[in-house]
């Protein structure tokens, strides 16, 4: 048995200081902004049956929902997989008979925990760099200086720390696919040759205004690899910066705490901030979610600024002293602005991207719909802050298929009118079988049962004492006020497209059992988390309109040969040690890809991927590290192909431009760059198998 990896950082997870400054604003270290005292983890109906017992139950006899509108009669193979939690995996003890050759997709020999500064993947497979930051993708826009850096420059360059992709076909060009990528936050001190912290220049800003954003880049793939590179100056190229113009829409577009003075209808915003992970929509678009704008906004003046996390003195970028929107003494409405899904049409490279106002304000990690089965979405979402909540929205609108120019802008507007959820969950184990250690229950899992809370539907508020728009614009209020669930930072959520069940990504807590906050529950069952977990969700009959779920942990990380860890009931010895699970996506085979970040386990952070059905359920092996200060972001998962988004390499206490952490990924004396990469088997085979 090895030696458990070691603890390395006293920040969260493994992050280094530099990056919490910058990525941010040092959220882990200031009060945590949800201090409600709604309870925290209590049965939903006291004494009644558990909607995980009625969907067991369901297995096998008829079963009708609460209104009495519909029964099912013993469901079918694929529905009872769905919808039922009960019988489901390797319970401990089960014997496994696993294939020698390991789960379908995840045949690779898995690569070891390391701290080399590199991209490292497995045995038989080859990789490239993309596209770097600063790389021309417009037209006009000047080869990459890091001595001559100007905002012009910039905007027609690729933006900085790149996080969630998205490829998407482009019909009539052979071997061509749209990307589209997040650019989340800027760290100048990496960034600028003599940065002054506390003199930043306004060509400094105006040059961080244009790194942020998105980006459009058309991608071409090499014959008989799976190399790809950026195709400049393609008419679909585009970038979206802090200062394009973006659109209010949906309930809340107009109102009154959307105004500035310098956007009186409380429709025209100007950027979007510091978007991590999305979502790729089944019309062709792509979602953005914009996560921590807090730390570019100064001197917050309200209790809901703190709600929010807004500081009340100066910020860390100074962007305050350039523009008066970002000093909230001045707009205090311009932060309500942010915090939004973004919806981007990388088709039309004339078109207004649109913030979803029905989606709710907060920090959004991510946001991947699925359909219903009468063809309306649903997106799944997280808010990441310690303690905060999970949510979904039912569109009320059905999707049309096809690609007239009637139907897109038909299905333009499915996220702006539907009703907007957040969950609650209870577990099925006694109080005194949660300690906080993460030992497992006498019934062996962490799992129970959920409702979905309405929020708000179009212009009709279901939270008493606030309007319709106060839930959109301060959702986090009517989250505390319905007593949601606090969670140990939700990230990205995904449906997966093969059961419909749902995975939740939560990085971690480490507050969590600290004095005064809550301590451990079924669905978040360590105290000070270090380490994270993954929740699985299962809707009512897999119906994702259901106002009731089943939920059990699929994986509580950390190294194996931690008893506090669990791998879905698959033998722990047979497995790669896991941290601070962020993003996630789904491969044709339904394994899930788990991208990290802050391994608190003494390794680089990673890429992982995992069996989520059949005799290796819980099977995890790491597929790639990311270099020194770096985190795995945006990972795509074709069939003979991966892309991850390597995020902030070189951000390491002390790093700077003079001095480099790193010297990835064009060697020494070259400045370290944010990059995408693609990875892909040197035989042309599909991705492990």
């Amino acid at each position: 048995m090895r030696n458990l990896l070691p603890f390395i950082s006293s920040h969260p997870g493994g992050r280094s200081a530099l990056t919490c400054r910058f990525r941010c604003g040092d959220a882990c270290f200031k009060e945590t902004p949800n201090t409600s005292d709604n309870e925290y983890a209590g049965d939903i109906i006291a004494g009644a049956v558990s909607r995980r017992s009625m969907m067991r139950a369901a297995a096998v006899v008829t079963v009708a929902t609460a209104a009495g509108t519909a029964a099912l009669t013993g469901p079918s193979a694929p529905q009872a997989e769905a919808v039922a939690l009960a019988g489901h995996g390797h319970q401990p003890g089960h014997p496994h008979k696993p294939a020698p050759s390991g789960a379908r997709g995840l045949r690779f020999s898995p690569v070891a925990p390391n701290k080399d500064d590199k991209v490292t993947i497995p045995d038989g497979y080859a990789q490239n760099v993309v596209i770097r930051w600063g790389e021309p993708i417009l037209r006009g826009a000047p080869a990459f200086n890091p001595d001559k850096q100007t905002a012009k420059a910039q905007a027609g360059q690729f933006g900085y720390n790149n996080d969630f992709l998205s490829l998407l076909p482009l019909r009539g060009e052979r071997g061509r696919q749209v990307m589209v990528a997040n650019h989340e936050y800027t760290d100048e001190i990496l960034m600028f040759r003599g940065y002054d912290p506390a003199n930043p220049t306004r060509e400094q800003v105006e040059i961080a205004w244009a790194a942020h954003g998105l980006s459009v880049v058309v991608v071409q793939e090499e014959n008989r690899t799976g190399k790809l590179g950026p195709v400049n100056r393609h008419p679909l190229n585009r970038r979206l910066t802090a200062t394009s113009e973006f659109r209010m829409t949906g309930p809340a577009a107009g109102s009154t705490l959307l105004r500035t003075s310098a956007d009186r209808s409380g429709r025209k915003v100007l950027g979007t901030l510091n978007n991590c992970a999305g979502g790729t929509t089944p019309w062709g678009t792509t979602l953005h979610g914009e996560e921590n704008f807090n730390q570019y906004f100064a001197n917050g003046t309200t209790d809901m600024h703190k709600r929010y996390g807004i500081g009340t003195s100066a910020t860390e970028r100074k962007w305050e002293r350039f523009d008066r929107r970002f000093d909230l003494a001045k707009e205090p409405n311009e932060a309500n602005r942010f915090g939004w899904v973004v919806e981007l049409d990388p088709y039309d490279p004339d078109s207004t991207p649109r913030k979803r106002t029905a989606l709710g304000r907060f920090k959004h990690e991510a946001a991947q719909p699925r359909l219903t089965s009468d063809g309306r979405p649903v997106v799944y979402m997280g808010d990441d802050e310690k303690f905060d909540y999970l949510y979904k929205f039912v569109s009320s609108k059905r999707m049309k298929k096809g690609n007239s120019r009637a139907a897109r802008e038909h299905n333009l507007t499915l996220l702006d009118e539907g009703t907007l959820y957040v969950a609650k969950l209870s577990g099925d184990s006694p109080d005194t079988e949660i300690d906080g250690s993460g030992k497992l229950p006498d019934d062996g899992e962490f799992d129970g049962s959920g409702v979905w809370i309405p929020l708000a539907t179009g212009t009709t508020s279901h939270v008493p004492g606030m309007t319709a728009d106060e839930v959109y614009v301060y959702t986090r209020l009517a989250g505390d006020k319905v007593g949601a669930t606090k969670m140990d930072r939700p990230e990205d959520v995904e449906p997966s497209p093969r059961t419909g069940r749902v995975y939740v990504a939560l990085t971690n807590n480490s507050d969590r059992g600290k004095a005064g906050k809550p301590g451990a529950d079924e669905a978040n069952p360590r105290n000070s988390n270090k380490h994270g977990q993954i929740l699985e969700l299962a809707e009512n009959w897999d119906d994702p309109t259901s106002d009731g779920f089943a939920w059990r942990l699929f994986l509580v990380a950390g190294d194996p040969d931690d008893p506090a860890t669990y791998f879905a009931g698959f033998p722990k010895e047979s497995v790669s040690p896991i941290s601070c699970p962020d993003n996630v996506a789904f491969d044709a085979h339904g394994n899930l890809w788990i991208s990290t970040d802050g391994n608190a386990l003494g390794s680089h952070d990673g890429l992982f991927g995992v069996a989520t059905h059949g005799d290796r359920r819980g099977e995890l092996k790491q597929f790639l590290t990311v270099p020194a200060g770096a985190e795995t972001c945006g990972p795509v998962i074709q069939d003979r192909r991966v892309l991850v988004a390597v995020q902030h390499p070189g951000e390491i206490d002390g790093a700077s431009v003079e001095k480099p952490a790193s010297v990835w990924p064009d060697g020494p004396g070259k400045i370290v760059r944010p990059s995408v990469v693609a990875v892909w088997r040197k035989d042309g085979r599909d991705i492990g198998v």
